[in-house]
């Protein structure tokens, strides 16, 4: 219910076909178990009645480690636990698939009280041994499927600890339950492709490639790490995996190919991305 405005005022803009960030239109926020005139008013955003982007992305973010702001963000917006982020490449996350891949049983079981849709992959690290085995009796070889950033249903398991002990028993001996090791990287071909790629005149059209991978030290998630990383300014960082080749793929996005070719411009970077390819050439260093 729209309450910063009456009922005539909102039948008058019903039949316009019109932007409704463009309207000054105010709602109250659906803040939980406060009186209605206590409620903090937000403006109508152009997504509305979708969730607004900025609360989804927040709300899959802090699934992987806060449980109080989940549950301040789901008390708030109560839909918001079954939201899904694309990261990147169409890696799509969901709060209860953060906090799977986590291992963080806390906020995955408040997720799923508040309504989150179960999934494989919640199953495997909450140690639903039935629910993974008749899953997988009932879809042949859908122990290959990845979850988000391309982590396999065994390292779901292996990230439940002792509780998921006999769900990780049982996918070892499947095959495909865990992720295949990439192509080896040989010290001088990272050394050769690092920089920074241009693809446009703006600073968001470039992208880096780094090979800072301390954040995947000690990670039980990936059984084999990432390689290197794939960043456009302004984004998340996307880790990359080696086909071989100088070719790789985006965590999440097994289809996508990043290649790497030397050009007479210097070192080429092309992304296909299905009906999307881009091309950018390396920047040349300051001599």
């Amino acid at each position: 219910m729209l309450n910063a405005v009456s009922r005539r005022t909102l039948l008058k803009f019903a039949s316009t076909v019109f932007p409704v960030g463009a309207m000054d239109l105010k709602v109250f926020a659906f803040g939980a178990r406060r009186p209605r005139t206590e409620r903090n008013a937000i403006m109508v955003t152009d997504t509305f009645p979708a969730q607004p982007p900025e609360l989804v992305r927040e709300m899959v973010t802090v699934a992987h480690f806060d449980l109080q702001r989940v549950k301040e963000l789901s008390d708030a917006r109560p839909s918001l636990v079954k939201a899904a982020w694309d990261w990147g490449f169409g890696d799509w996350e969901t709060p209860l698939g953060a906090a799977s891949h986590m291992g963080n049983r806390a906020i995955a079981e408040y997720l799923l009280s508040q309504g989150a849709p179960p999934s494989l992959f919640s199953a495997a690290m909450l140690g639903q041994f039935e629910a993974v085995k008749a899953a997988l009796a009932g879809q042949p070889g859908v122990q290959r499927v990845r979850g988000p950033h391309s982590i396999s249903l065994l390292a779901h398991a292996r990230m439940g600890g002792e509780a998921a002990h006999g769900v990780s028993e049982y996918l070892q001996s499947l095959e495909g339950a865990d992720a295949d090791p990439p192509s080896p990287l040989r010290e001088e071909d990272i050394s050769a492709l690092l920089g920074t790629y241009v693809f446009g005149v703006s600073v968001t059209q470039q992208v880096d490639l780094t090979a800072d991978l301390q954040m995947y030290a000690n990670n039980k998630m990936y059984t084999y790490a990432p390689q290197l990383n794939w960043t456009r300014k302004g984004t998340m960082t996307r880790p990359l995996f080696h086909l071989g080749n100088r070719t790789f793929y985006p965590a999440g996005a097994p289809s996508v190919r990043i290649c790497f070719t030397e050009g007479s411009d210097g070192m080429l970077m092309n992304v296909d991305d299905g009906e999307l390819v881009l091309s950018a050439v390396r920047k040349r260093s300051k001599s």
